[in-house]
C-alpha cells in the first residue's frame, strides 16, 4: 500500500504503469474520492468489486481521457455526442448503450455504461493511455469520506496507491442522466449546473 501526496509536479507515469499491471488505485475527480482499475484487464475489474464488498450485480461506471477516447467505446449520434461535449468535462455520468469492447462485468451484463470525463487534472492523466474505473472509495453501504485517512480505514491494503490531495470540499457524487431514451432523464441528483442542465434536459434523442 503506497500513497502519494500529489503535486502538479507529479507525472503519474509510475501509476499509469502499475494499473497497466492490474492494480487498483483510490484517486480524485471533481467530485468525490474514486477506486481506479483498468478497464481492460478483468482481475483488476474484480478486485473494485471485492475491495469494496460490492455486488457483481451492480456496474461500475468508467472515467474517459476525453471525448475521443469515449467514443471509441459508447454508441454515440449527433444530439448525443453534442450532449457530451456540453456537459463533459464536468460532474455528470451519463447513461449510454456501449460497445463490445467493453467487459461486460463493468456493466453487470446491461448494454448500459456510465461514463464520466471528471474536470480534474488527476483523472485526465491516469486515463491517457487507456479508461480507468470510477466507483466511489468506500465499502458497500458505507458512507464516502471525504480524506484518504478515513477511506484507508475502509478499504487498507486492497488498494495498491492513494493518491492524496487532502480534502475534498465538495464530495458530493455527480448526477446521473439517462440518455439511452428518447429523452434525456436524471437518474440522481448530485452536483451540477442548473442552466445547463435545464438545456439538456429539452433535447429530444
Amino acid at each position: 500500500m503506497n500513497i502519494l501526496k500529489y503535486s502538479t509536479h507529479n507525472d503519474l507515469n509510475d501509476i499509469i504503469e502499475h494499473l497497466n499491471n492490474g492494480k487498483i488505485i483510490v484517486y480524485p475527480t471533481d467530485t468525490i474520492y474514486g477506486i481506479g482499475a483498468n478497464i481492460n484487464n478483468q482481475n483488476a475489474i474484480k478486485n473494485v468489486f471485492i475491495s469494496k464488498n460490492r455486488p457483481f450485480t451492480k456496474a461500475l461506471s468508467v472515467c474517459f481521457h476525453d471525448y475521443n477516447q469515449l467514443k471509441d467505446y459508447v454508441v454515440l449520434d449527433k444530439n448525443r455526442s453534442n450532449i457530451i461535449k456540453k456537459l463533459l468535462p464536468g460532474p455528470y455520468t451519463l447513461l449510454l448503450n456501449k460497445k463490445s469492447k467493453v467487459d461486460p462485468l463493468i456493466t453487470a451484463n446491461s448494454n448500459i455504461i456510465g461514463v464520466r470525463i471528471p474536470d480534474n487534472e488527476i483523472c485526465f492523466k491516469l486515463t491517457r493511455d487507456f479508461p480507468i474505473t470510477t466507483t466511489s472509495a468506500n465499502v458497500t453501504n458505507k458512507s464516502t469520506p471525504d480524506n484518504i485517512e478515513e477511506i484507508k480505514k475502509q478499504l487498507n491494503n486492497k488498494i495498491h496507491t492513494y493518491i492524496d490531495v487532502g480534502k475534498l470540499e465538495k464530495n458530493k457524487a455527480s448526477t446521473i442522466i439517462d440518455l439511452t431514451q428518447n429523452k434525456p432523464k436524471i437518474i440522481r441528483e448530485g452536483i451540477y449546473n442548473k442552466n445547463l442542465l435545464d438545456e439538456i434536459l429539452k433535447i429530444n434523442l
